[in-house]
């Protein structure tokens, strides 16, 4: 119906064209509803300043996790995907679901899934609780292993690295955070040895598809095919971790030592001129090895005197400088590599009382150098020497 002088108002020409001119009301959304649109702009927000959906992956952070298992949930259930549809200007919903999620009623199922303690109400900080299920993963495939049927082919290394420990051949060292892990590594993992025997050529493992697969031998026998950056969770969350190393002089050894190097002192090598038969048998080849941080000179003065000499005067067949290093832990390494070729002699010293000397080695000179040359190299634990054949053997499994 038109005004006084004819002209017809607005709401006369919209209700002649057929559209509504009563006030739309707006729909009422109950409580979940309105969670749930606001969950989702809290994934919209996270793409428009990452530039990219959110992802699972043990490397995130736990609110991309979150809002990746929280999408997971929307695009499975028709009733929140038809809430949130036309807010999707990002196309989030058409993408695929990334991994077959589980039913969520709350994000703190989600959060509880993922780790985290679930804050007490009104609790702010609650990222104070959050405990990564990176590590709970981690620690339950450290735990989960099984016998290792084969452990006899891995026995013989076992062996050698804790006698290398003791020598000094090797060392255990601090590890750093996320330590590198390769195939052949050793490590000391809640008080046990660990031998990384095995790594995957791909790298197409884990959740994420973007990690290696071990396998992991231990001292006890058992085994464990495990996750590299699992590992690696775990050396770090144990204090006491350590990383066996070969023992590597570097630069320690040298004809010439550098003003600023602190010597420490000389391996010599000695040969007896003992009237001993066996002695006198092999002379050339029987040898004592020594570490002094003095003059060997005076060393050997009165080496007649010293049931340790074979109460004999000696020549000095060859010394190595060496600086900035444990003498007496040097020393032992040596004695203990060349531990089968000990000299096996009883002598009586100047009162008369029974000797036996331990420094005296059945190993010719050109063996020592040898081994000077992989000790400077850091080399030497890799090789043990063979008595039979008089010479360096690469060490490995039968």
């Amino acid at each position: 119906m038109g005004d006084s002088t004819g002209k017809k108002s607005n709401e006369d020409l919209l209700a002649e064209l057929g559209v509504d001119t009563q006030p739309v009301k707006k729909a009422v959304r109950t409580p979940r509803e309105e969670r749930i649109i606001a969950g989702f702009e809290e994934i919209q927000r996270f793409v428009d300043e990452h530039g990219r959906a959110p992802q699972h992956g043990e490397e995130n952070n736990i609110f991309e996790r979150l809002y990746a298992a929280r999408l997971d949930c929307i695009r499975k259930q028709e009733e929140c995907r038809q809430l949130v549809v036309e807010l999707d200007h990002q196309n989030l919903l058409a993408d695929g679901i990334a991994q077959p999620p589980a039913d969520y009623k709350s994000d703190d199922e989600i959060l509880a899934d993922l780790g985290v303690d679930t804050p007490k109400e009104g609790d702010v900080t609650f990222l104070k609780h959050v405990k990564p299920r990176a590590e709970v993963r981690a620690a339950e495939e450290i735990a989960n292993r099984t016998p290792c049927a084969d452990f006899e082919a891995f026995k013989p290394l076992f062996d050698a690295v804790q006698s290398d420990l003791e020598s000094g051949l090797r060392e255990a060292k601090l590890l750093s955070k996320n330590a590198k892990v390769n195939q052949g590594d050793w490590f000391i993992l809640q008080g046990q040895k660990v031998y990384v025997a095995e790594v995957s050529d791909e790298r197409t493992y884990g959740f994420d598809g973007n990690d290696y697969r071990l396998r992991v031998v231990y001292d006890n026998s058992t085994e464990s095919d495990l996750l590299l950056r699992s590992l690696q969770r775990a050396l770090d969350k144990d204090e006491a971790g350590r990383r066996i190393i070969e023992l590597s002089a570097g630069p320690l050894f040298d004809d010439v030592v550098a003003d600023d190097d602190q010597a420490s002192g000389t391996i010599y090598v000695l040969r007896s001129k003992s009237d001993l038969p066996v002695i006198t048998e092999r002379r050339d080849l029987i040898h004592k090895i020594g570490v002094t941080g003095g003059k060997v000179e005076k060393r050997i003065a009165n080496a007649k005197q010293d049931a340790t000499y074979l109460l004999s005067d000696v020549d000095v067949v060859a010394t190595y400088n060496l600086a900035n290093i444990n003498r007496t832990k040097l020393e032992k390494l040596l004695h203990r590599f060349f531990e089968e070729a000990r000299l096996d002699i009883k002598i009586k010293d100047r009162f008369g009382n029974p000797v036996t000397p331990r420094e005296w080695f059945l190993v010719p000179i050109f063996i020592i150098d040898e081994v000077v040359d992989k000790i400077r190299a850091g080399t030497l634990a890799n090789y043990s020497y063979d008595v039979q054949s008089a010479a360096l053997v690469e060490r490995g499994m039968d």
